[in-house]
């Protein structure tokens, strides 16, 4: 039976005046739900006020549930980029769309309205009459909004009945700067609407309850339905939560009521209460009265933007008490939908405002009412952790590591850049963290308090209207008497990092000079000096360093260490570099500290980390070993990695070690080259060890858009490999000692729904030369199938090899640069040989003529029958010289059971013929199986970065 809702929005009209504060522009809509389809047929009525200095022609719409009505809306692309299926996966009623749209004038004259392939979520309704400044326009609508899936972006409807509601009907957009402001929905909370008043009338059926942060006004029920106004003044949009049973509860707090449904079963009402008055009282003694009388913090919003670190953790080994855990994620989502709801900026293009606020007032609620707060809670407290510099930190601490992670990495963006532009990872923690830190770092360097007093004034003077950065940046130069243009010039609209080091100390008993070097050239952004005398702060002083060259003289008040930075309070991208000892003959040298397992770079250590590892292959056994390296959460300039080992077979040392030099480029893309030489001991048949250096560089580009997943990459190395003679394995004396140069060109562009990957390969050496490409490329279909496909050619420039070490292989690669994975890498017959490298001619079949010495190509395709099951192919063409080209093909199944770590290839007809009935079968059937945790870490990492 189908559940009928009907809602209608209903605007009260204003009368001008120019003090007033009411919104101009109006929305009446009628609106009946099919529950059981989750459809909404909407009659609607637009008051629009056309208050620009600007005669304007059409009026822009905002269509955000659009958004979801394919799988090629900017929406879904950004779903692709970020490798998320379940959208371009889903079932077409799990979609969401508006169909159906009539407009008409207040005259009932149809108006043409349209849409365009690049936005597909607005709409633009062309008037028939230009609309003056100061007039007003009437415009009635009809359409049909099929509500999406919440499992897409947590809002729409889910199985248990419920419809969580934003963003779903038409509104029109923002006017500004003399044109509409035109954003795509691509998942960020950013919608462009103009302020609007709201009168709503809610019909739905018995049985089902409204939550909303508009008011109340009044409730009529009978047998059939329940019918609800609501209204709201001076929104830009709300949320609407319909369930049959009720999840939410309210806490009235001072002059308005909180309505929350956040996870806090384990914390008590009489806790929640408390906790939520708390953070109510904080954020408006910092902030400012919330304007509105309703407010809802919900599940869902907190789900859209977590505390990352804080309640990720299984409850079991959860660092955190439930009630601290329970506050915070109130304060974070509290204080998102505080400044979102009545504090309106363009929060696609200066949403740094928003993330400063909330992370700045975060930070100090911390600061007044936990400041003992470990970053890691109560594991800080264990004795085995104390040497860790992760649990030593407090706890607002961890947002400047969280954007150092990216800064480190020639991953961080600007802050001013627009919202949309910014990959994951900072759209969601770095970018926001360090907006907080450098509103902090502003407040530190005012030394009045600017920046807290500048936040109350701003939101003051501008709540529920539109305002901009530069009414913020005003404030805060009337709240200071020091010059700050160096805040908005480095800090927000730059990627400019700073770094700075002391240059030359020299010091007397009274006194203490010292010149700055400024490693990254950046202009007058200050930093505090500290001393130290036995960790004891005896003196603190700002400099606003200008040239290189300054030489600064502070009074000494008996400091035996001076630190630039002590407290971190501006975001440095190096800390390692900031402190002089002013004791005799000190040579400066921070003493080495061992880790286990993995740490946070400290910046008065050298430290070495070390674990135990455990490796395996035919020939070795199994290898455990002690990894030693330097590798912290953060990376680094030079990195080493040497990992001494034993193999239980042989009774010999073997392992592996690397030494890498860390390069970025900020401002080319050309961003990043690194300089390896790295080295391997291990056995590579039962009698025989190989030895293999391999000096290498590697370049690598990226697009001027961060969000662009196509990657480039140049390889130069020059392998040495060094072969022990075996009296098992058959060498001749060429593949013994050999060195190859080899360099490599890597393209790749890799999403959810395409994958394509270019490669061409040269190698030189004294034995032979060749060259080589290789192209691979993968399309997922809507109906969840997927095709494969990769093609690779080679021909040698010149081969003085007379046995196969050095030739193109068809399905087994000799690997004499070894580069992959071998369990047994010299064996030909036995299980171990039956392991697969998609690698070279790609077959899983072995054919007679197994290699080529002279050229190759073949072509590799695979395709999706049933979910994890697959038809693969191989044809290809082998030239062997002083012979005739060699056709080969080969067919089977291919049982996908985990990508790149599980795989089963079953042939069934080849060049061999069909092999599915032949003897031994079970000989040829091959397998990928890998342990490397470094595909895992590449899984989560392309989703982030």
């Amino acid at each position: 039976m189908n559940i009928i809702f009907r809602f209608s929005f209903a605007y009260v009209l204003f009368f001008a005046c120019a003090c007033s504060v009411t919104a101009q522009n109006s929305n009446r809509l009628w609106v009946e739900i099919d529950t059981e389809v989750h459809r909404l047929d909407i009659r609607q009525e637009i008051d629009y006020y056309n208050s620009s200095t600007d005669t304007i022609s059409e009026i822009v719409l905002n269509d955000w549930n659009n958004a979801f009505a394919d799988v090629k809306t900017p929406l879904a692309e950004r779903f692709s980029d970020e490798f998320y299926r379940g959208f371009h996966l889903a079932k077409e009623e799990e979609r969401g769309k508006t169909s159906n749209i009539t407009i008409t004038d207040n005259n009932k004259t149809l108006l043409s309205w349209k849409r365009t392939e690049k936005n597909p979520d607005i709409v633009v309704i062309q008037l028939l009459n230009k609309l003056a400044p100061n007039q007003k326009i009437k415009l009635r609508l009809k359409y049909t909004v099929k509500i999406p899936s919440s499992k897409f972006t947590k809002f729409g409807y889910d199985d248990l009945g419920n419809m969580y509601l934003k963003s779903w009907f038409l509104t029109p957009a923002r006017y500004e700067n003399h044109d509409f402001v035109v954003y795509n929905n691509e998942n960020l909370d950013d919608i462009a609407n103009t302020v609007t008043d709201y009168d709503l009338e809610l019909k739905l059926a018995k049985g089902f309850t409204v939550t909303t942060d508009l008011n109340t006004t009044e409730e009529i029920s009978n047998n059939d339905y329940a019918v609800y106004k609501l209204s709201g003044k001076n929104r830009v949009d709300f949320e609407l939560f319909i369930e049959p049973k009720s999840s939410f509860t309210n806490f009235k707090s001072e002059r308005f009521e909180v309505i929350t449904n956040l996870d806090g079963d384990k914390v008590v009402p009489e806790d929640q209460a408390k906790a939520i008055d708390c953070v109510v009282r904080f954020v408006k003694n910092n902030i400012g009265d919330y304007p509105f009388e309703k407010i809802v913090v919900s599940q869902t919003d907190y789900e859209r933007n977590p505390f990352y670190g804080l309640s990720q953790l299984p409850s079991l080994i959860r660092p955190f008490t439930d009630e601290f855990t329970y506050e915070l994620k109130f304060l974070k989502t509290y204080l998102n939908v505080f400044l979102n709801n009545s504090l309106f900026i363009n929060n696609r293009k200066e949403s740094w405002i928003h993330n400063g606020i909330q992370v700045f007032i975060m930070m100090k609620y911390i600061e007044e009412n936990y400041p003992d707060a470990k970053m890691l809670g109560k594991a800080a407290t264990f004795r085995l952790l104390k040497s860790y510099n992760l649990t030593n930190l407090d706890f607002n601490e961890q947002y400047s590591y969280f954007y150092m992670l990216m800064a480190r990495k020639n991953l961080d963006q600007e802050l001013g850049a627009p919202k949309n532009y910014l990959i994951k990872f900072n759209e969601q923690i770095a970018s926001k963290y360090r907006a907080g830190l450098s509103l902090r770092f502003l407040e530190n360097y005012s030394e009045n308090n600017a920046v807290s007093s500048s936040i109350r004034m701003f939101y003051t003077e501008n709540k529920t209207k539109q305002t901009s950065e530069s009414d913020f940046e005003n404030i805060l130069k009337r709240q200071t008497a020091k010059e700050i243009d160096w805040f908005f010039k480095t800090i927000i609209h730059s990627r400019d990092l700073i770094d700075y080091k002391f240059n030359k100390v020299s010091k007397t008993n009274d006194s203490i000079y010292f010149s700055l070097k400024n490693k990254t050239n950046v202009n007058n952004v200050p930093v505090p000096v500290y001393g130290i005398k036995n960790g004891e702060i005896v003196f603190k002083k700002w400099l606003e360093p200008a040239t290189n060259n300054s030489v600064y003289s502070i009074k000494r008040n008996d400091a035996n260490k001076i630190v630039l930075n002590y407290k971190n309070e501006v975001p440095e991208y190096n800390l390692r570099n900031n402190w002089k000892s002013l004791k005799p003959f000190f040579p400066n040298n921070r003493p080495i500290k061992f880790v286990f397992m993995k740490d946070l770079e400290d910046p008065f250590y050298n430290q070495v980390l070390y674990v135990p590892t455990l490796e395996y292959n035919l020939y070795d056994g199994l290898i455990p070993g002690m990894r030693l390296h330097n590798k912290t959460i953060l990376d680094k300039p030079f990195i080493f990695d040497i990992n001494p080992a034993y193999s239980t077979n042989t009774n010999t040392f073997s392992g592996s070690g690397s030494f890498t030099i860390n390069q970025n480029y900020r401002s080319s893309r050309l961003y990043n080259v690194k300089y390896s030489l790295s080295g391997s001991y291990f056995h590579y048949a039962p009698d025989a060890f190989y030895t293999r250096f391999n000096p290498n560089i590697q370049i690598r580009i990226r697009e001027n858009d961060f969000r662009d997943n196509r990657k480039q990459l140049i390889y130069l190395r020059q392998v040495m490999v060094n072969r022990e003679k075996s009296a098992i394995i058959s060498n001749d004396n060429s593949s013994e000692n050999y060195s190859v140069f080899n360099a490599k060109y890597f393209n790749t562009k890799t999403e959810v729904t395409a994958h394509s990957n270019f490669v061409s390969d040269v190698q030189l050496s004294d034995k032979f030369g060749k060259i080589a490409t290789e192209f691979e490329y993968r399309k997922l279909f809507e109906n969840n199938r997927q095709i494969n496909l990769r093609f690779y050619a080679g021909t040698f420039l010149y081969n003085k090899s007379n046995s196969d070490f050095f030739n193109f292989a068809l399905d087994r690669p000799t690997d004499y640069l070894f580069d992959y994975g071998y369990y047994g890498r010299s064996e030909s017959s036995g299980f171990f040989s039956q392991q697969l490298i998609i690698a070279e001619g790609g077959f899983k079949s072995k054919l007679d003529t197994a290699f080529a010495n002279q050229w190759i190509s073949t072509l590799n395709a695979g395709y999706t029958i049933w979910n994890w099951i697959e038809v693969y192919g191989d044809i290809g063409v082998l030239k062997n010289r002083t012979k005739n080209p060699v056709f080969a093909f080969d067919s089977g199944i291919r049982l996908n059971l985990v990508t790149d770590y599980f795989e089963l290839y079953l042939p069934v007809y080849s060049s061999n013929g069909w092999e599915i009935g032949q003897k031994n079968y079970n000989e040829k059937i091959r397998f990928i199986i890998t342990f490397s945790p470094k595909i895992l870490v590449n899984l989560f990492n392309r989703k982030w970065f």
